[in-house]
């Protein structure tokens, strides 16, 4: 069952002149850490990479159904990348809270994010779902101990 769709599209030259006016401050108030030592480590293609993630924010925070409002800030959303490779938004904070009042009991929450480019735009699009907690989570998440 769905719960919230969105999508978003950014012009990478937005994200590039951000990057350029506001530097670090940017990076911090919008970017996880681990968001900023992936997008870093493309020089090439840094400003794509930061308005790929900039854009599944938006997408993320309107699936959730608040935008960034009502206890959701961009930290609270970070794009992830599941063990296979397939990106995925990890939430925290009010982001977290949000999809847990969204989730019925008996359920649990997947979050699937597309994410694409076409310069001079970025786009992404994230699908939240439930499916029973009964069903296997997959692809298979290893137990705690065994992840490095």
């Amino acid at each position: 069952m769905i719960l919230g769709l969105g999508s978003d599209i950014v012009d990478i030259r937005r994200i590039a002149r951000s990057l350029d006016r506001f530097g670090d401050r940017f990076i911090q108030r919008v970017f996880t850490p681990i968001e900023q030592a992936k997008c870093d480590g493309r020089a090439a293609t840094r400003a794509e990479s930061y308005a790929r993630r900039f854009a599944a924010k938006e997408a993320c925070s309107k699936a959730l159904g608040t935008g960034l409002r009502q206890g959701v800030f961009w930290r609270d959303m970070g794009v992830v990348n599941l063990r296979g490779g397939k990106p995925s938004v990890a939430l925290t904070g009010g982001a977290l809270a949000r999809l847990k009042a969204l989730t019925p009991p008996g359920f649990r929450a997947q979050i699937d994010l597309t994410m694409t480019d076409e310069p001079p735009h970025a786009q992404a699009v994230v699908i939240i779902s439930v499916v029973p907690e009964s069903m296997p989570v997959w692809p298979p998440v290893p137990p705690p101990a065994a992840r490095t």
